[in-house]
């Protein structure tokens, strides 16, 4: 049974960010198409937790990979997945924050 899915503040930002940016460069198409594999992917991983690699041991923190541009981190926690965030990946990777 797939677990439920909580998105952090910060990732909610990434999230309609990406997709704002998508509408107005790329179009309403392209930015319902990344929607929709975006959405597919957290699907996976709320169904398999551990699918993706382990990238931060400490903080448990595992990277799902949605194209060369952005990746998804997340992390699992006992009753729900939390996604802390959604990340361009041509930003300086020093940007990258987990939280607590």
């Amino acid at each position: 049974m797939p677990k439920t899915v909580v998105w952090s503040d910060n990732a909610k930002e990434d999230i309609s960010t990406l997709v704002i940016y998508l509408n107005i460069n790329w179009g309403k198409k392209i930015a319902d198409d990344y929607i929709t594999l975006i959405n597919e992917l957290v699907g996976q991983f709320a169904e398999f937790p551990k699918l993706f690699p382990v990238i931060h041991t400490k903080k448990k923190i595992r990277k799902c990979v949605v194209s060369k541009h952005n990746s998804i981190y997340y992390r699992e926690k006992k009753d729900y997945i939390e996604i802390v965030n959604v990340f361009d990946t041509r930003q300086n990777p020093d940007k990258l924050k987990f939280g607590k």
